[in-house]
């Protein structure tokens, strides 16, 4: 096991942090190495640095793999089969997005030493941090379904029966994560990470070719032209790739792997490489199962992910079907663990509970409860005969298209709030970039509002009239922007031995925010948008399965 240098020992005060459960205080244990809690070592070397990566190496890695998870694999596979390469330009797309989000989190993990929920709740009340709460437990709910729909998809394929393949999972991820141990539960998560790789030899079967995938990945377009099913799946590849799971899960991950401050570039670095490897194998995935199905007939006849994998054996050969099979499961055991754990990281910091890996069972009953509970009830979903797999796989990756925004908004309101985060706040940069990512976000959603109210409407004239629309926008905003820039005192720079140690004080302790009329408004009108965007999705989702059905 390696062990980080740690030449300089010094201690940092940890009494006024906000930090809820003790277990998130102390040395770092990763999965490949240790720093101590009091390391203060420069770390001049290249191998010292490197040292130090891998030993920080896991959240960031962990919840970009993990978003790659059964709706992930399903989602690319559908865009692949149904539109062949024309949908290979999102995914460069959402590279920013994903960093952009998750680098916020890291911050806020870091430096607050609290859950993303408990932020919410604390910070802006209990009626919204029901509302963003409330949202994220549906949606992982959901979300945790579809994973064990992909195990019994995936185990169905080698003969393995659902009504076996899906305890015995359900059993083992529990198992897996309450071990009492965070390295222990880390290094499982490597081995999931490890077996993602296994699209590289898959992407040689079906030999896709480099110009055509190329030309996919920078020309925007739909094969047959945009309409409400397409932009659909968009948003359902918005979904799945940016999940607000996410948010939960790589904050309060990071404080319980007990990441602080002075660990932030490296735990960066540890995000954007993890979204680098989620792109990358999200766009092979896709670009396989559009070489393998091109001028076949099951190019457009998507079904489900088992139906891929019998397809590919049909087209390519036994060895390419098994290798997306064993894909597809892996896929959704390291989905459904990070799904699973953000939601039970949520409710231990909502009800003040224990809530860490590096405590056993009998020390953190609720935590381990939450998460076995909601493992056995989506499992049982999975259960009901005839249930529409395929459709409700589709549509979960939608719903979480839909309510990104939601999340980016709160995310944005806590990384511009100086009490909450002291000299790590937004630049304005970075908040000029994530408005106009929840801008874009909203404006899909709306697309797809109105494609599934007025059906014979013109889906390319609507994008453009919508693009016009934000572009008005941006260039008010920008107007706006620098004649009140003009106006502001510059901010003060805060040298890094400063940031490195500046932690949140209690939240107790904290005034909270007082919101404007105009804020106030504008939250009120996205979530009573959301619950409409929501409903119609809802509409389009039974409408796709009764046509399906027919």
């Amino acid at each position: 096991m390696a062990r980080t240098p740690s030449q300089q020992e010094q201690p940092e005060e940890h009494d006024a942090s906000a930090v809820l459960d003790s277990a998130h205080v102390g040395d770092i244990h990763g999965a490949f190495g240790t720093i101590r809690e009091h390391d203060l070592d420069s770390r001049r070397s290249w191998t010292a640095r490197l040292l130090t990566l891998l030993a920080i190496m896991g959240p960031g890695l962990i919840v970009m793999v993990g978003d790659n998870d059964a709706g992930g694999v399903a989602t690319y596979s559908q865009a692949g089969q149904n539109f062949g390469l024309s949908l290979l330009w999102v995914l460069p797309l959402l590279i920013p997005v994903l960093v952009v989000n998750q680098e916020m989190v890291v911050r806020l993990g870091a430096v607050t030493g609290v859950g993303h929920a408990r932020l919410i709740n604390e910070r802006f009340g209990k009626f919204w941090g029901a509302f963003s709460v409330g949202d994220l437990f549906i949606l992982n709910f959901l979300t945790i379904a579809t994973e064990f729909i992909g195990v019994s998809l995936a185990l169905d394929y080698f003969g393995v029966n659902k009504y076996w393949s899906v305890p015995l999972a359900a059993v083992g991820l529990v198992v897996m994560t309450a071990s009492g141990s965070f390295r222990r539960w880390e290094r499982f998560m490597f081995v999931f990470i490890a077996v993602n790789f296994l699209v590289i030899p898959l992407a040689f079967t079906s030999h896709p070719s480099p110009g055509s995938f190329l030309h996919g990945l920078v020309t925007p377009g739909v094969q047959g032209g945009f309409n409400s099913t397409s932009v659909l799946l968009i948003i359902a590849i918005v979904g799945t790739t940016v999940a607000p799971w996410q948010l939960f899960f790589q904050q309060s991950n990071i404080v319980d792997k007990r990441i602080t401050p002075r660990w932030i570039n490296y735990e960066r670095a540890d995000t954007v490489v993890g979204s680098l490897i989620t792109v990358f194998a999200a766009a092979i995935l896709m670009a396989v199962v559009a070489s393998a199905f091109a001028g076949t007939h099951y190019f457009g006849n998507f079904t489900n992910a088992g139906g891929v994998a019998r397809g590919l054996q049909h087209e390519v050969g036994r060895f390419a079907g098994a290798v997306f099979a064993i894909i597809l499961l892996n896929a959704s055991i390291i989905g459904a663990a990070s799904v699973t754990l953000s939601t039970s990281y949520a409710f231990g910091d909502v009800f003040g509970a224990h809530h860490s890996l590096h405590r056993g069972w009998r020390d953190a009953k609720f935590f381990y409860g939450a998460f076995t509970a909601m493992v056995v009830l989506a499992a049982g979903i999975v259960l009901i005969p005839g249930a529409p797999l395929g459709l409700i796989t589709t549509g979960v990756q939608a719903l979480a298209g839909v309510l990104l925004p939601s999340a980016t908004v709160f995310l944005l309101l806590l990384c511009n709030d100086k009490q909450v985060l002291g000299p790590w706040v937004n630049r304005l940069w970075l908040n000029i970039l994530a408005s106009v990512i929840v801008s874009i976000l909203l404006a899909m959603s709306l697309v797809l509002m109105l494609t599934t109210l007025f059906t014979s409407v013109n889906v390319t004239l609507l994008a453009e009239v919508l693009g016009g629309v934000l572009l008005a926008c941006y260039l008010v905003a920008a107007v706006i922007l620098v004649r009140n820039r003009s106006r502001r005192e510059p901010v003060p720079v805060v040298p890094m031995e400063r940031k490195a140690t500046w932690r949140m004080p209690q939240l107790s302790l904290l005034e909270r925010p007082t919101w404007s009329k105009t804020r106030l408004i504008g939250m009120w009108g996205l979530r009573v948008y959301l619950v409409v965007a929501v409903l119609l999705l809802l509409v389009k989702a039974v409408q796709l399965g009764l046509h399906h059905g027919g």
